[in-house]
């Protein structure tokens, strides 16, 4: 994992954005190679965010005050989380998975642990 120094929101919505942009195209890849939405089970995906250069992030702490002014959501366990970062408006669980599994590469290779998280419609 590497360490990274990530100071202002602005430097957050990069990440995310970084993150989103290697989900869509990694959802878009797997969606092609399953010939389409439609072929697949339907479901759900996002990438949970538990911490960042191994400091956890809460709400109170300096990292998940970024995240909240940047629009990084909670859930009911307080873990940040970024739902569905492909955007891609498709059910195939498949296609959502690839996409939240890029997202959370991408975010583990800024310092992050990240990991996706999917579910069945």
């Amino acid at each position: 994992m590497a360490s990274t120094n990530i100071q202002s929101v602005g430097a957050v919505q990069a990440v995310i954005n970084e993150a989103r942009t290697m989900a869509h195209a990694a959802a878009q890849q797997k969606l092609g190679e399953l010939g389409g939405d439609g072929r697949d089970a339907c479901g759900f995906a996002q990438v949970n965010i538990y911490s960042h250069n191994g400091k956890k992030i809460d709400g109170r702490s300096k990292m998940g005050k970024l995240f909240k002014q940047a629009g990084v959501r909670q859930d009911y366990d307080r873990v940040f989380y970024v739902y569905n970062p492909s955007g891609l408006s498709c059910q195939s669980i498949s296609a959502l998975e690839a996409g939240a599994k890029a997202a959370a590469d991408t975010l583990r290779s800024f310092g992050f642990d990240a990991y996706a998280s999917s579910r069945m419609d």
